[in-house]
């Protein structure tokens, strides 16, 4: 395990674009994904008000916008790990 960390940060300090490529895979899919869960949420809120028994529905929605930024750690990781 720690041979993986020392692998690691050795590759990030090498290719200082390794890091900015981590950096922007992240927040962009979390901008992303803020700007789904803001779109989603609301509606899921309106739904919900409206017709109480879609609450489960409306929440799989939301939680499906909120695996956008799993996509991005996933990458960054892959990027930080090559």
């Amino acid at each position: 395990m720690a041979a993986n960390v020392q692998q690691a940060a050795t590759t990030a300090t090498s290719d200082p674009y390794v890091t900015l490529a981590a950096a922007i895979s992240t927040g962009l899919a979390c901008v992303g994904a803020g700007i789904a869960v803001a779109n989603t949420g609301a509606a899921a809120v309106g739904a919900i008000a409206e017709k109480p028994e879609s609450f489960g529905q409306a929440m799989i929605f939301v939680g499906l916008s909120e695996g956008i930024v799993i996509y991005g750690l996933i990458i960054s990781f892959l990027v930080l790990n090559r």
